[in-house]
């Protein structure tokens, strides 16, 4: 296999891994379903299953696993820093609980994940918003994961636009 498939393969599979986390943070927010539970079930059934039809494209599970267990582990250090990102007068448990799961699941990574480019993050998830609605949502995902990556990975976004990478 060429190595330009393999990165092609790897990123897909981290796009289904970071939609299917913010399926399932937003399930266990909805339900209340213990987080060990989740995983399971959308490692067993879900995750490169066909579901009414639709294919879901095999994600990477670790990385799912990681994503899913880490907001959960930080989210009592991950909601005040996007509740400094969001408008005046807005806090995270005000927005659409998708829109909540997602900016955690960002969050996560921005802050804990250093091994995946901010830039990355922020286009990876500003997909994900895509998928979900058609207002201005994807322009506040992109707002406030851009102005939490220039707080938690100021180097890593100077660098790149001094072209230091």
């Amino acid at each position: 296999m060429a190595q330009g498939t393999k990165t092609t393969d790897r990123a897909s599979s981290r796009s289904a891994a970071r939609l299917a986390a913010v399926q399932a943070l937003y399930q266990m927010d909805m339900t209340g379903i213990d987080l060990n539970e989740v995983v399971s079930e959308f490692q067993m059934h879900r995750l490169g299953q066909a579901i009414e039809g639709q294919l879901y494209h095999a994600a990477e599970g670790e990385f799912f696993h990681d994503l899913v267990d880490g907001v959960v582990r930080e989210q009592r250090r991950l909601d005040p820093m996007l509740d400094q990102q969001l408008a005046e007068g807005w806090r995270l448990n005000r927005v659409d609980s998708i829109l909540r799961a997602l900016l955690r699941s960002a969050a996560f990574e921005l802050c804990v994940r250093d091994d995946v480019p901010a830039r990355v993050v922020i286009n990876e998830y500003v997909d994900i918003a895509h998928a979900f609605f058609s207002g201005e949502e994807p322009k506040v995902v992109n707002g406030v994961l851009d102005r939490l990556a220039r707080k938690v990975r100021s180097e890593e976004l100077t660098r790149r636009a001094v072209g230091e990478d």
